[in-house]
């Protein structure tokens, strides 16, 4: 990679979300920021939420986001890889996507090397997660029975249950999950902690919790939750040495450190 390039990062876009405000407005900003920083971009590292609900039918996919979807793919194109994480929210992407925007799609944590460094990434939802009901309805919605049965309902009636749901969520009333529990209680915390005792990673970047979070592990590594887009709008950046969460305020970037 060339040391003189970046690495973005972001997640939690929810693009579409029915319980949330001004969906247009934050789909523009999200294609302003993919515009711009692919002008500097080695990799970009899309980690959950992106959409708020997406399902693939063999013949038919969401509504909307083509000004996403056409920037997502000028930017492939162009040559620079963009990697899509499928969230808690999208799990639901399978060849289309891809196939018409050229991303690479990771369904599970991926560890790599970026500019000589070990990062561990992935959405994080079940990172650390003991509650036992959650883990039964994640296995569900990644079941292939389950995902056939859903693709049997039609088009109008499933995205319309995705309205309902959205419109019925947390989220709908404002309520994005608490602030920082502290590193004894938040899972995503534990579990790099624990993982740390097995392998070594510079820094675990992850999203999920909603909250912009660069929480330093030992005096080496750190774990970085990267917030949301309807909050703050907060990413991440990686330009070799270090790792910075940045805010998107009308347009303009800042450091958020």
């Amino acid at each position: 990679m060339d040391q003189q390039k970046k690495i973005y990062f972001a997640s939690d876009v929810h693009l579409g979300a029915a319980s949330l405000k001004h969906n247009r407005e934050r789909e523009l900003t999200f294609v302003s920021w993919l515009h711009k920083v692919k002008e500097d971009a080695a990799e970009i590292y899309l980690l959950g939420d992106i959409f708020d609900f997406w399902f693939e039918y063999r013949t038919v996919a969401p509504q909307g986001f083509v000004r996403v979807l056409g920037a997502l793919a000028e930017i492939c194109d162009s040559g620079i890889p963009v990697h899509f994480f499928t969230g808690n929210h999208d799990i639901w992407v399978f060849d289309y996507l891809p196939r018409e925007t050229g991303m690479i799609i990771h369904r599970e944590p991926l560890e790599t090397e970026l500019f000589g460094k070990k990062f561990f990434l992935a959405h994080g939802d079940d990172l650390g997660k003991t509650d036992l009901k959650y883990q039964i309805l994640t296995r569900f919605f990644h079941n292939k029975l389950a995902q056939w049965a859903f693709s049997k309902i039609h088009p109008d009636l499933s995205f319309r249950m995705a309205s309902y749901w959205s419109k019925n969520s947390r989220l709908s009333r404002g309520i994005y999950g608490p602030g920082f529990l502290g590193e004894n209680r938040e899972h995503q915390l534990i579990f790099a902690q624990k993982k740390l005792n097995e392998k070594y990673f510079d820094y675990f970047v992850v999203g999920h919790r909603h909250i912009p979070l660069n929480y330093p592990l030992t005096q080496k590594s750190s774990i970085i939750i990267l917030g949301d887009w309807f909050k703050e709008c907060t990413y991440g950046v990686y330009d070799g040495e270090t790792f910075k969460l940045e805010i998107i305020i009308n347009e303009t970037l800042i450091n958020s450190n």
